[in-house]
């Protein structure tokens, strides 16, 4: 028992040195928001909140058919599982998911986008309330919110913003089949 302790404690060491390196390149944390704020900010032209614990929204649309409209970005193994909604307001959720959850045993869920969703925030209560859907953490979502607000891999004819090839290949960095 005490060699799998000793071999867990140099793997957890090469995680931190390799979070560290993540979080000097991005300037903040190396956790998956995080990661995924920083993306958003290079992929959509975001300029960041001053914190990164900012109340209600993660950074302002610089450029574009959002520019000044603010966005709370979220990163997800799998968006379907739920996404947190803030009681602070914003204009905007943009969601980053990995691909759906494997069932059965445990095992490790790499960190992927595999799809992006554009929320109205508005429109999203709205719909939300009129289910009866408790508002917060892990607020449930349906496949058909999800496909109704989908930006990337694809777009539906009435998503909120169309991905240029250049956005469109920067997330695509991030895609399963990169290695």
């Amino acid at each position: 028992m005490t060699g799998k302790l000793h071999q867990l404690a140099a793997l957890l060491r090469d995680r931190d040195e390799l979070d560290a390196r993540i979080a000097a390149f991005t300037g903040r944390s190396a956790r998956p928001g995080d990661i995924g704020e920083f993306i958003a900010a290079q992929v959509f032209d975001i300029e960041p909140a001053g914190t990164a614990v900012q109340a209600g929204y993660d950074g302002v649309f610089r450029s574009g058919a959002l520019a000044g409209r603010t966005v709370n970005v979220k990163a997800y193994g799998d968006a379907l599982a739920g996404i947190d909604i803030s009681p602070h307001p914003c204009d905007f959720y943009l969601v980053f998911s990995g691909p759906p959850r494997p069932l059965g045993a445990v095992r490790h869920h790499q960190w992927q986008v595999s799809a992006a969703y554009l929320f109205d925030t508005s429109r999203l209560l709205e719909t939300l309330a009129g289910r009866g859907v408790k508002i917060g953490i892990a607020t449930s979502i349906r496949r058909a919110d999800l496909d109704a607000a989908r930006i990337f891999p694809a777009t539906n004819g009435t998503s909120l913003l169309r991905l240029t090839p250049e956005q469109t290949a920067l997330l695509n960095l991030f895609g399963a089949h990169v290695i």
